[in-house]
C-alpha cells in the first residue's frame, strides 16, 4: 500500500493532536480535588538537622494511614534534593502531605491521636515541623 505525502502529513497531525490533547488533560486524583484539605508538614533544613526518610516513609506515614483510617484520602512525601541555585542548600529536608475531604475530618482524626503522632517524631527527626493546613484551590 502506497501512502502519499499528504496522507502521511494528515496522519502525523492526527497523532500529534491526540498526544497533545492527552498531555494537556489533567487527570484529577483524590489528592487534588478543589475544596479538599491538604495538611502540609515541612521539615526545614539547618545546621545539625537530621531526617530519616526510610523511617518516615515506611513507619510514620503508614502509622498515620492506620490511625486516620478512611478520612485520610491520600498521602505524599517530598524529599528535598536541592535549593533554588547550585550554591543554596535544600530549604526543606522533607515535606509530607495529608489529604482530607474536610477540615473537620482532619481535626477528628488528629485530635485523639495527637500524642501518639507527636511522640513518634523523635524516631525520624530532630526538627520541629512546620504545619500548614490549606484548601486545595486549583
Amino acid at each position: 500500500m502506497i501512502i502519499n505525502m499528504k496522507t502521511k502529513l494528515v496522519i502525523l497531525l492526527l497523532i500529534t493532536a491526540t498526544v497533545l490533547t492527552g498531555w494537556q488533560q489533567k487527570t484529577e486524583t483524590s489528592s487534588d480535588k478543589k475544596g479538599m484539605v491538604k495538611v502540609t508538614i515541612l521539615y526545614p533544613n539547618g545546621d545539625g538537622k537530621t531526617f530519616d526518610m526510610d523511617y518516615y516513609s515506611k513507619k510514620h506515614m503508614p502509622m498515620l494511614q492506620t490511625l486516620f483510617g478512611d478520612t485520610l484520602k491520600h498521602i505524599a512525601i517530598d524529599k528535598g534534593i536541592a535549593g533554588r541555585t547550585p550554591d543554596e542548600a535544600v530549604p526543606y529536608l522533607a515535606i509530607g502531605y495529608l489529604y482530607f475531604d474536610t477540615l473537620s475530618d482532619y481535626e477528628k482524626s488528629f485530635g485523639p491521636n495527637a500524642e501518639k503522632i507527636i511522640s513518634d517524631i523523635p524516631n525520624y527527626t530532630n526538627i520541629q515541623p512546620i504545619v500548614q493546613i490549606s484548601e486545595v484551590y486549583q
